[in-house]
């Protein structure tokens, strides 16, 4: 620990941090516009100057570190000036438009420029309005409100290491664009919305389809129902000013039924679903390789549920397509027995039925428009939304969030488990997968306490577990005493790092989870801004409250699914299960720019 003075403050800090985040631990407020905590510390927007006693100019908070008896000043007059000249200048190039912005009133430019006082801008625009790129289903470009502050180009680069932005030209003429390609539609995007997620302003958006869904509601001949992810339920609050994590499940189903959706559902009825058919993918692939000695069985096999990971391994690892599980994200599972089995229930036809879909992932937008996504003779899925595309909806319909009633949602669709609320988590979609399949396999619930597998909980980048089947029925014998080696990643750039291990016979699993958002879905490109690690770790712990405390916790044991399947899907990978909830992928490789 080192002794700095702040503001005439005297604190202690330790050595090696950044005057910002001292500040932070003092409870001084630094403005910043590029940085990210432990993404991206640039240095380069220049909000966070601050002023040293003894260095003759102002210097930047966040890569200046603090040194024994320093002395820092961060609202002196020259400090506040310089900021006010840089906001300036950068609203000198902004668009003014705010009132028409979809980020209104949640833009880090317009409240720092209230915050340090800006009535007026002394400098003339030097640069033309630039064109709107709208080409992608789920995110849309504004160039013209783009800051440069690279946020969105160190997340696209080094987190998701997918590199579809980055900067071209230089000087004035600099944009923040696909590579050579002037839309998004003709680069390689994989539509995970992590760059909107970290952008101040609203240079890169989700496209919204708020009105097309209030056009749905309107229609008179339509029955329009809705699912909600499970994420959702642990973000939503956000958007009206309630702390992370707080659980609104209750509250959201009453607001969806307030916006006058004909039924409230949740996809969690489709993520237990998406569990027993991809539980026992897996052991039909294990049998075959350990019984019949099968050498062409592709070990090991990958989830399926994060369309991000999806478009990713299509452009980037198509070789891996056979490993990758058949089966439909929650998503699409949900629109296929909705327009199929749930018709027949309400005595509707599967053309008059509409499927909206709230998703934490800008990725789903682009799912539900795949072509090959209609296996119930319509599109599966009619429009998703996101969770901050949800809030707004709800603030269009005057609804009071905060105070509104806890109400449950409909049957049968929306009776679920607490193995499908972790889907929301990374290593979620694992856990919920092992509780599962060991019981199959044992008749016994799984040895951990509370049912969690705690290897693969938390935020490490990567993360390992292995679990060694003892004690099996008689018609699971072959798996006796096999040690099942299983992998979680979140964030494709881990991802990466999975797959290279293998490929290059490093790592030997059974089965890998891939979540393409860091933290998994709780942390998606939809989310309510912004998404910092102190964050997901506060919507983990809910979800993972919710789970514990859920009646029925395990996949197969949701009352309705067994009710599904005796009526009629008939198995686990029967014949109208394989044509309604499983799909294939499609080697793009090609296609890549």
């Amino acid at each position: 620990m080192i002794n700095i003075t702040m503001n005439n403050m005297k604190i202690e800090s330790e050595e090696g941090t950044t005057i910002l985040d001292a500040a932070k631990k003092a409870r001084i407020k630094i403005p910043t516009l590029c940085y990210l905590k432990n993404v991206q510390e640039p240095g380069s927007c220049r909000m966070c100057v601050v002023e040293i006693e003894g260095v003759r100019t102002l210097q930047p908070s966040c890569i200046t570190h603090v040194s024994e008896g320093m002395k820092i000043y961060t609202n002196t007059k020259e400090v506040r000036d310089a900021r006010k000249i840089i906001l300036e200048l950068l609203l000198s190039d902004h668009p003014w438009e705010c009132n028409t912005c979809d980020r209104n009133q949640d833009c880090e430019l317009q409240k720092l420029a209230e915050e340090y006082g800006i009535k007026e801008v002394r400098f003339k625009s030097i640069n033309e309005e630039l064109p709107l790129d709208e080409s992608t289903p789920g995110i849309v470009r504004d160039p013209s409100k783009c800051i440069l502050c690279r946020r969105c180009v160190t997340v696209c680069q080094e987190i998701q290491e997918v590199g579809t932005l980055s900067p071209r030209a230089r000087g004035f003429d600099t944009i923040i664009a696909p590579g050579q390609a002037d839309l998004l539609s003709e680069a390689v995007c994989v539509q995970c919305g992590q760059c909107a997620a970290v952008c101040p302003v609203g240079a890169i958006i989700e496209k919204d389809d708020i009105d097309k869904v209030w056009e749905a509601i309107d229609n008179p001949d339509k029955f329009v129902i809705v699912q909600t992810a499970p994420a959702i339920r642990a973000a939503l609050g956000e958007c009206f000013d309630l702390e992370p994590g707080t659980l609104v499940k209750g509250r959201m189903t009453t607001a969806l039924r307030m916006l006058g959706f004909d039924g409230v559902f949740d996809t969690n009825f489709a993520a237990d679903l998406t569990i027993l058919e991809e539980g026992t993918e897996l052991l039909t692939r294990l049998k075959k390789a350990i019984v019949d000695e099968d050498k062409s069985v592709a070990l090991p096999m990958f989830t399926s549920c994060s369309p991000g990971w999806i478009n990713y391994m299509e452009h980037f690892y198509p070789e891996l397509i056979p490993n990758v599980s058949t089966c439909k994200s929650p998503q699409q599972m949900f629109g296929a027995v909705a327009k199929t089995y749930f018709a027949e229930k309400v005595g509707k036809k599967k053309e008059d039925i509409v499927v909206v879909s709230i998703m934490p992932c800008t990725a789903k937008k682009f799912e539900c428009n795949r072509e090959e996504m209609t296996d119930s003779g319509v599109k599966d899925v009619d429009y998703v939304l996101t969770t901050r595309e949800l809030g707004k909806f709800i603030k269009q319909a005057g609804i009071d969030f905060v105070n509104i009633p806890d109400e449950e949602m409909d049957a049968p669709l929306g009776i679920s488990t607490g193995a499908a609320d972790i889907f929301a988590n990374t290593g979620g979609v694992m856990e919920a997968a092992l509780r599962t399949a060991y019981e199959i396999v044992t008749g016994r619930e799984l040895p951990f306490d509370k049912l969690h597998v705690v290897p693969i909980q938390g935020l490490d980048g990567v993360k390992e577990a292995s679990l060694k089947i003892e004690g099996t029925k008689e018609e699971w014998e072959f798996l006796e005493g096999v040690t099942v080696n299983v992998a979680v990643a979140h964030g494709l750039g881990n991802a990466k790092k999975i797959i290279e291990e293998i490929k290059f016979g490093k790592k030997h699993y059974h089965f890998i989870e891939i979540m393409t958002c860091p933290g998994g879905c709780i942390g998606g490109g939809g989310q309510p801004r912004m998404t910092t690690d102190e964050i997901r770790k506060a919507r983990i712990q809910a979800i993972y409250k919710e789970d514990e405390g859920r009646e029925y916790r395990k996949s197969h044991d949701n009352p309705a699914l067994k009710v599904l399947y005796e009526e009629f899907l008939g198995k686990p990978l029967g014949e109208r299960s394989h044509h309604l909830l499983h799909t294939k992928y499609f080697n793009k490789k090609d296609e890549n720019v």
